[in-house]
């Protein structure tokens, strides 16, 4: 039985491949190994670049037509979620007889159902292959890093893997950028302290540390974070709304212990649940409304909005008290 697919990490050429998910970034990386395979396989290779948006009719099989020095090629058609009706018949009859010297590459997002005939004709075919690229939630980003450093053979804390995801959230070209600085720069292990140098002023770590102190209940700890953070010259108003938002997903499932959160996994959802812990319902009214505060003093309803901040973070230190 064939394969329905592979991960993007074992991308291989195929008379027909199916680039299929929401990351572009990881079908950007999937797209350059077949390049690269081929480049190296094959030598010099011509590369022509379609966006399904503008196809028109016969514009396949004149893109594979051997060419007058009869030199390899890589067609790539991007945008599939968009694609026309002569796209699909075109590349559905294309299935059944592709040019031997052609690698040719559809990419779809996966955001619409259009080009659904031809998806099923390519997942049905022995001459094609689907590469998988998932979204990027959490989990998939530490998993990701994980693997940056393994392949190169780079060791790497787990408490380093975490801090990138933290870093940039769901960026994967930035936290593989990231990964690739620290790779080149860093003899020996990288510590989580080595990233905290590199990237440690990003908002979205500092926001990190500094609710986990608060939930925690550790007031000097967290004003210390806030502080550091705010002296790094990080937005005041992206602070408080990463604050709110944190704040929101933990009343949402200390309101409903089986409540979830789409956009976080199960182990995030249950820090979440660990943070309401002890909490009343007064305190966490008063927490929001804090918030609210927070955000109109950030937005400079307040001469002294750096203040305002503080008084939330202590309130949430605090549990609402």
């Amino acid at each position: 039985m064939k394969e329905t697919s592979v991960s993007w990490r074992k991308a291989a050429p195929a008379p027909v491949v199916l680039i299929f998910g929401p990351q572009t970034y990881l079908a950007g990386r999937g797209i350059r190994a077949i390049r690269d395979q081929l480049t190296s396989k094959l030598g010099s290779i011509e590369v022509e670049r379609v966006s399904a948006s503008d196809y028109t009719s016969g514009q396949i099989n004149n893109l594979a037509a051997p060419s007058l020095f009869a030199q390899p090629k890589l067609i790539i058609i991007e945008g599939v979620e968009k694609c026309s009706d002569d796209l699909i018949a075109d590349g559905i009859a294309y299935l059944a007889n592709p040019e031997p010297e052609v690698t040719l590459i559809l990419v779809h997002d996966g955001s619409s159902v259009r080009g659904k005939k031809l998806l099923e004709a390519i997942r049905a075919s022995d001459k094609a292959a689907e590469i998988a690229v998932p979204k990027a939630d959490a989990k998939f980003v530490q998993a990701f890093v994980a693997e940056e450093f393994q392949l190169v053979g780079k060791q790497i804390q787990p408490q380093a893997i975490r801090a990138i995801a933290d870093a940039f959230g769901e960026s994967l070209s930035e936290a593989a950028a990231a990964c690739e600085q620290l790779i080149q720069d860093i003899e020996g292990t990288v510590t989580e302290e080595i990233v905290d140098q590199y990237y440690g002023g990003r908002v979205e770590v500092s926001i990190y540390k500094l609710m986990d102190s608060a939930w925690a209940g550790q007031k000097s700890q967290a004003i210390e974070y806030l502080r550091h953070t705010l002296s790094n010259g990080n937005d005041k108003v992206m602070l408080v709304s990463g604050i709110a938002k944190q704040v929101r997903e933990v009343a949402k499932v200390y309101a409903n212990r089986n409540a979830t959160i789409p956009y976080l996994n199960s182990w995030q959802v249950d820090q979440r649940r660990k943070a309401g812990a002890g909490w009343s319902e007064e305190g966490m009214a008063r927490i929001i409304n804090a918030c609210a505060e927070a955000d109109a003093a950030s937005k400079g309803a307040s001469r002294d909005p750096e203040y305002v901040i503080e008084q939330l973070i202590l309130l949430i230190s605090n549990k609402g008290r």
